[in-house]
């Protein structure tokens, strides 16, 4: 090597610097030929030249053995007694390597494979989210009614339509990214990994959330026709393990039978139209200007505010939407904007001729009561023969959501595992089938935890699905924006403006604000709290006037959502496990009431310690007004119902230690939380 450099001399000879020193622009001694290999050339070397003769010094210039650029033996270490020499992944090789005719066949298969694994159309791609998604009638229009009252009909048609603003975001990122298990893989793919980790954590909480609401809301809907032999979250568990049990014959298999759900709801749906507008033609508008007369705001501003709230409700309509790009891996190539399509003009239609015949036909206090709202339009119309018709349409409608739940989260499991997030074991898949039994499994037993943990509740896990919801629907435009950002010169289809997703990323705010309005429980008071932190951050503001206004109206907020008492029921005066159950109820619920409640027999069986300690604790917590109640009575269900009456505290506001083996009453018929051993 040293040869090769011997008769080059060391700067050129009409250099800057002259022959008393080297040239201001020479990083390293040897300079390279001109092309003809008689004179060096006296152009400054391009930065890639100059880097690479570096390395070439450098390595020319160490020996071999223990040295080189990657020699461990130059750096600290952290042993200081034993050798690090394990550290040292040895060196690189240079290979020329020529494809076998084995090779190219096992990758041509495996691109046959991926082609094979396409097999979903536009009908039968729409099948599982349009099953959550049209099944959304049954437990939508009640609660749109309860907020948005006659306005209904415009708030939830309003709130159907915004999934335009999403569909060619969604198009434009599956053109770009046709892969499974969006948008985690969408953000995998544009931004850090922990971003994509976090958004993968959502998405397995929204399916989730989206099967056991579901596999509960169904169950729920069938207690409220008929009696059942078991309570209902033991049918929210069974109908959670059949569904898996189904899944378990395979992607293909499954959207079969979910493609045959969808078209008998369709039927169903339209047989309920036929009737209902039939009824309504005989009856006249009499009970729909009732309810216009007892539904109308006093003002302008309430009508305004009712509009918003059912807005924002009305969007829940669309849950399950978010799955389809889950399994966009299986979806034929430029299907999935068909798919879309087919999911979203049934719904904008379904919800808004359904709100409207409801109303014309149902009372308005039945509406808002939150009964089986369309068995009830049903039987009103047509008879027990209908309305025993929509009632197992809606249980198997809603079941079917369980499905969509489970395929979509073993999608993801796939995506996780190969990407060697989650163990490979996830992969294996049954023989006959195809289908990921340990993925069914493992999603299953975190669906029945997420069950439990929400204490079997309805209402707890439909607040927590409608603030994830929401939370992944945001995950699109933010996909979008990264994509442009970091990834803009991906092939696909450009066409989406970028106002629009800054659009849409500002409205999933405004909705996710507004959910918090108008249940200001599913998120508590810590948001306020940081807000207030914010305010206090800054002293120049508090001698604003308008801003006093602002800080005490912030105040006035939390100390009302704080006011929601919440009940401790005791067997023991031990202090100790009172106080690990108010620890809890301080670090998981906003409230400042507390009430300790211990049933009793007889005089003698109140504990003696039990008003002390109540006291002692009451002086411990300044933050929270704590309140001892005994209660003359059994520990049973029905005196903890009737307490629950008397005092205005929900059940699921109840908590209570977890009982023994030999413990007379069955836990879920208390409706209590448990929070302690």
């Amino acid at each position: 090597m040293a040869s090769q450099w011997a008769d080059v001399p060391p700067y050129p000879p009409d250099s800057v610097g002259g022959n008393n020193g080297p040239d201001p622009w020479i990083a390293i001694g040897p300079m390279a030929r001109t092309t003809d290999g008689t004179h060096p050339s006296a152009d400054p070397p391009t930065f890639r030249e100059s880097q690479f003769d570096i390395i070439l010094r450098r390595q020319r210039m160490r020996p071999v053995e223990g040295g080189g650029l990657k020699d461990t033996l130059a750096t600290a270490s952290r042993f200081l007694n034993l050798s690090n020499d394990f550290e040292f992944a040895g060196w690189g090789k240079f290979l020329k390597l020529s494809l076998t005719s084995e090779d190219r066949t096992v990758g041509e298969e495996r691109i046959q494979c991926i082609r094979r694994a396409k097999l979903l159309g536009q009908f039968t791609g729409a099948a599982l989210p349009g099953i959550a998604v049209l099944g959304g009638v049954f437990y939508t229009l009640p609660a749109v009614v309860a907020v948005s009252g006659v306005y209904s009909p415009i708030s939830l048609f309003m709130a159907t339509l915004a999934l335009f603003l999403w569909r060619p975001i969604m198009e434009e990122l599956a053109s770009v990214l046709p892969m499974s298990g969006a948008p985690y893989s969408y953000i995998l793919n544009i931004a850090r990994k922990s971003l994509a980790l976090l958004s993968a954590t959502l998405l397995l909480l929204d399916f989730a959330s989206t099967s056991v609401v579901s596999a509960s809301t169904a169950t729920s809907y069938l207690a409220g026709e008929v009696v059942l032999p078991f309570p209902t979250f033991v049918g929210a568990v069974l109908v959670l393990v059949i569904f898996a049990l189904v899944s378990l014959t395979g992607l293909k298999e499954s959207t079969r039978i979910a493609f045959v759900v969808m078209a008998l709801h369709v039927g169903t749906m339209v047989a309920l139209t036929i009737a209902a507008s039939v009824h309504w033609a005989r009856t006249g508008n009499a009970q729909l200007q009732r309810n216009w007369a007892e539904g109308q705001p006093p003002t302008r501003t309430a009508i305004a505010h009712q509009l918003f709230n059912g807005f924002c409700l009305g969007m829940l309509g669309l849950t399950g939407v978010e799955c389809t790009p889950s399994y966009i891996g299986a979806i034929k190539p430029g299907r999935f904007p068909l798919v879309l399509r087919n999911v979203h003009l049934p719904a904008i239609v379904l919800n808004t001729i359904m709100i409207t015949l409801v109303l014309a036909t149902v009372p308005l206090e039945q509406v808002i009561s939150g009964a089986n709202v369309l068995s009830v339009l049903a039987g009103m119309s047509a008879g027990p023969w209908l309305r025993r018709w929509i009632v197992v349409d809606a249980t198997v409608v809603l079941c079917g959501g369980v499905l969509t739940g489970i395929l979509s989260a073993c999608e993801l499991f796939e995506q996780l595992a190969r990407d060697r997030v989650v163990p490979q074991m996830l992969l294996r898949v049954l023989p006959f089938s195809g289908a990921p039994y340990i993925s069914v499994l493992v999603f299953t037993a975190i669906s029945a935890i997420l069950y439990a943990s929400a204490g079997a509740s309805l209402s707890v896990l439909s607040k927590m699905f409608t603030l994830v919801w929401l939370t992944v629907m945001g995950l699109f435009p933010l996909a979008l924006l990264l994509l442009r950002f970091n990834r803009g010169r991906m092939p696909g289809t450009r066409t989406t403006p970028l106002s629009l997703a800054f659009f849409v990323l500002a409205l999933t705010a405004v909705v996710f604000a507004g959910n918090i309005a108008i249940d200001p429980s599913t998120a508590g008071t810590r948001l306020m709290r940081a807000v207030y932190w914010i305010y206090d951050q800054y002293p120049v503001l508090h001698r604003c006037s308008g801003s006093k206004m602002w800080g005490k109206a912030l105040v006035d907020a939390m100390a009302r959502l704080k006011r929601q008492p919440v009940c401790i029921l005791v067997k023991t005066d031990a202090i100790n496990l009172l106080l690990h159950m108010l620890l809890y109820v301080r670090e998981n619920e906003e409230t400042s009431c507390v009430k300790i409640v211990h049933f009793y027999d007889e005089e003698n069986d109140v504990p003696s310690e039990l008003e002390a300690n109540a006291k002692i604790l009451d002086e411990a917590f300044p933050e929270i007004t704590i309140d001892l109640i005994i209660v003359h009575g059994m520990f049973s269900p029905a005196n903890v119902a009737s307490l629950a009456h008397r005092l205005q505290i929900p059940s699921s506001l109840m908590f209570m230690s977890c009982p023994g083996p030999e413990f007379a009453y069955p836990i879920a018929e208390f409706g209590a939380r448990i929070i302690s051993l």
